[in-house]
């Protein structure tokens, strides 16, 4: 499929599921590792990545394509067009989009990272995993309320 087939396959999913047309450019990039497509704020553009064609085939594609044309339509519209918004969660039920798309099984997505720190509660030692450093001060334990302390793990 190229990016003329797209472009005519995103517009006949907006007219069928949102009843508006798409009338802006829409393309598959094949650099999307993460993500199954995106919708551009400034340029009204939505990107494909043409992996999840390849690996889930059509019809998750067309999840994939619902998302973001729901991205699209209430952005135009000026409502809640943001994953949290209340709006963008109903009409993605509404359209049958997904929320989330498959990871690809060939492990072109993010690499997991190691657990690099360990938050320490002070009170009850409860011990919190993290991927990130973050400021203890700013948090407290789950469990106890108690202050917590940061502590970076040796990759021996």
């Amino acid at each position: 499929m190229d990016n003329a087939e797209l472009q005519q396959w995103i517009e006949q999913v907006s007219l069928d599921h949102f009843g508006v047309p798409f009338t802006h450019e829409a393309l598959f990039n094949r650099r999307l590792t993460t993500t199954g497509g995106r919708y551009m704020l400034k340029s009204h553009r939505i990107e494909i990545n043409p992996h999840q064609l390849e690996a889930y085939g059509r019809d998750e594609v067309e999840k994939i394509i619902k998302h973001e044309l729901c991205h699209y339509h209430l952005h135009i519209r000026g409502r809640g067009y943001r994953h949290r918004d209340p709006e963008f969660k109903a009409l993605l039920q509404k359209v049958g989009g997904s929320r989330f798309c498959q990871s690809l099984p060939d492990g072109k997505g993010r690499k997991p990272q190691p657990y690099r720190y360990k938050l320490v509660c002070k009170s009850c030692g409860t011990e919190y995993l993290r991927k990130r450093k973050m400021d203890p001060k700013r948090y407290r334990c789950g469990r106890c309320a108690g202050k917590l302390a940061l502590k970076t793990i040796s990759n021996e």
